[in-house]
């Protein structure tokens, strides 16, 4: 039997508040977004199907922002299958006839605008929706889909992770759009709240803090979580499964919470608790962890090939594989490091752009590699500095950029090359090496401050380290970020970078493991 669960509380107390589109708008401005502001024309016509994306031009959608997303959804452990009811609230940037929303590999029920019926039709990876009236400029409405999905079906990308007793979710970058309808962009940031109802015996949990515990009919048990910030829907998880939620506590107070498979809890122990001293020691350089709850989701699966990474930072809860979790410390805490910062440089500052990638994975590999070094633990390349290993990377510098483009200029094919990792550390090395450390850090937490919360470029980077630095840093950095040749490094004028080899040059194999060219592994 396939159960309907649908929301139990009042929209306007679910879903949203002022304070939200407000950081929704804001980031969509800071990463120069195509919205339209009010200018007095009424002219409606349908929202535009893109959000202008450099590297996924086909993903998101305009003339609308999200406020908050209600999911509500129900676990099926015969069929194994989700039924689902997502509810947007969201504010109209200019008259629309019709808007879109990214979906792919959904079974759409139905559709409600402000809670009449709307007609609407998929075509390939977008809902389109007509409503029964056009929704006038700059107002607020909600926007309702009832669908079913099935974790195991076969897409050209999808983000479930299906896993013996339920499932996860790996949504980055472009598929949290088959998990539910949305606007599918980190740019447009919302608060979420996520209902889960599943079979008694397995547990239901997604990100930000549990709000609500239900006992149902049928033995079923609900649980509602809700996020204390926004967040871009490429980070969202979701999982069932036979878990045990181990909580802690971490630096000043903050409540961590590690999501189990119940056979591996004791296992797993030692890895979970070494979080604690992670934060603390990011917290030194970096400031005060940034939301409500962090902790661990070790994936109940061990199929290598269940998904194409070791960890993935979803916001508030870090899906791992399992078994990586269960070597030695010194083999696994600076990825976790590495993890731990995407909190700070890709969930509480999200790219304006996916072309922006760097700004998560070179500040993750920097921060992973800094720690991996303080503690004495050689890295893959047998090195024990992070000087010798700039030198390395430096080396390389031209290959890359041949092969992978420049650092901050990727396209869908090299996204995830070590190009966007290890290409990044060496940018903000060099940065560090030109400016001072003093001047880097306040570099570092001055950006953070200012976009909490919101979504950033790379050009916001280069603005906020030359405003900070006292100097116009946009030549110097722009050359490390988008020059084809290597620049100098500042205080190394021995280091050179060894000239490109056409046998090197032979496209490399972009299918398996794209998350994982981190030098903390």
């Amino acid at each position: 039997m396939r159960y309907r669960t649908r929301l139990t509380a009042p929209a306007a107390a679910l879903l949203g508040t002022a304070a939200a589109t407000t950081l929704a708008s804001s980031a969509h401005a800071a990463s120069g977004g195509t919205a339209r502001a009010a200018s007095g024309d009424d002219t409606a016509a349908p929202g535009p199907e893109t959000l202008g994306d450099p590297v996924f031009p086909g993903l998101g959608n305009d003339g609308y922002r999200v406020a908050a997303y209600h999911l509500d959804l129900a676990y099926d452990a015969t069929t194994k299958l989700v039924e689902g009811e997502a509810t947007l609230r969201i504010r109209t940037t200019q008259a629309l006839t019709r808007l879109s929303l990214d979906a792919f590999g959904l079974d759409i029920r139905a559709v409600r605008v402000a809670g009449r019926a709307a007609t609407y039709e998929q075509v390939d990876e977008k809902l389109r929706i007509t409503p029964a009236r056009t929704l006038p400029a700059q107002t607020w409405t909600t926007v309702c889909v009832e669908y079913g999905a099935d974790p195991r079906r076969a897409l050209t990308h999808t983000a479930w992770v299906p896993t013996p007793d339920g499932f996860a979710v790996c949504p980055q970058p472009n598929s949290a759009h088959t998990v539910f309808p949305c606007n599918d962009h980190p740019v447009d940031k919302a608060d979420f709240t996520c209902r889960i109802t599943v079979p008694n015996g397995l547990r239901g949990v997604a990100s930000g803090a549990l709000v609500s515990t239900e006992s149902l009919a049928g033995d079923r048990t609900a649980y509602t979580y809700r996020s204390g910030s926004p967040i871009a829907t490429e980070l969202v998880q979701i999982t069932v499964g036979d878990y045990v939620v181990k909580d802690r506590q971490g630096p000043h107070g903050l409540a961590l919470r590690d999501v189990v498979p119940v056979a591996r809890a004791a296992a797993l122990e030692p890895a979970l608790a070494l979080t604690p001293g992670l934060v603390a020691w990011l917290e030194q350089r970096l400031g005060a962890y940034p939301f409500e709850t962090y902790g661990l989701l070790p994936c109940n699966s061990d199929d290598p090939a269940a998904f194409d990474f070791t960890g993935l930072e979803t916001q508030t809860l870090t899906l791992y594989k399992p078994n990586y979790l269960l070597q030695e410390e010194k083999f696994i805490g600076s990825h976790m490091m590495h993890e731990l910062v995407h909190s700070y440089f890709g969930n509480s500052v999200s790219p304006g752009t996916w072309a922006d990638l760097w700004l998560n994975e070179g500040h993750a590999d920097f921060y992973g590699l800094l720690y991996r070094y303080e503690r004495g633990w050689t890295d893959s390349l047998g090195l024990t500095t992070m000087e010798a290993r700039m030198k390395n990377t430096y080396a390389r510098g031209d290959q890359w950029r041949r092969t992978s483009g420049p650092v901050a200029a990727p396209n869908e094919a090299n996204l995830f090359d070590s190009q966007r990792y290890l290409g990044g550390v060496l940018v903000l090395y060099a940065l560090r090496e030109f400016v001072g450390d003093t001047t880097f850090t306040a570099i570092e937490r001055t950006f953070l401050d200012r976009y909490r919360n919101a979504s950033a470029t790379t050009e916001n980077y280069i603005s906020v380290a030359s405003e900070i630095a006292g100097q116009d840093l946009s030549g110097f950095l722009r050359d490390w970020l988008y020059g084809t040749t290597t620049p100098r490094m500042p205080g190394h004028p021995d280091w050179t970078v060894t000239p490109v080899s056409t046998s090197l040059l032979a496209p490399k194999n972009r299918t398996a493991g794209h998350h994982d060219n981190s030098a903390t592994l």
